[in-house]
């Protein structure tokens, strides 16, 4: 296929910059009524990510391309149609291939969209600057 569907790529659902743990990457995001989270990642790039924690379970599934991820002291190349799952808790970083899509599924909140932290910023209960 070579890219997600455009109905997994509305603009309602991409996934603010600032929510990106790897620069150059273009990412989707669904929630799941239980507050968990489904994301879709295309990384236009080759680069890496700092290495982070979430106090939730991942779940990864390789697409097309190749994500190295490094976790507990060792490097593990995750290539297309392979999958893992990273335990909460577990500190791990990333290195991506321009071209690898990749499907995550959190066992909570990991990503806004875009907009959506100036919405919350802008309602009502919003603190006011001078």
């Amino acid at each position: 296929m070579g890219d997600f569907p455009d109905f997994m790529k509305r603009p309602i659902n991409r996934i603010a910059k600032t929510q990106q743990a790897t620069p150059g990457v273009e990412g989707y995001v669904f929630d799941g009524a239980d507050g968990s989270q489904m994301a879709f990642w295309t990384c236009h790039q080759t680069k890496a990510s700092a290495a982070h924690v979430h106090d939730y379970d991942e779940y990864m599934l390789v697409v097309e391309g190749c994500y190295t991820l490094f976790i507990d002291g060792q490097r593990v190349p995750i290539k297309a149609g392979e999958e893992c799952v990273i335990p909460r808790g577990v500190h791990h970083a990333g290195e991506v291939v321009a071209g690898t899509r990749t499907i995550h599924a959190f066992g909570g909140h990991r990503a806004d969209r875009a907009g959506e932290g100036e919405r919350r910023l802008s309602g009502p209960a919003a603190p006011q600057s001078a």
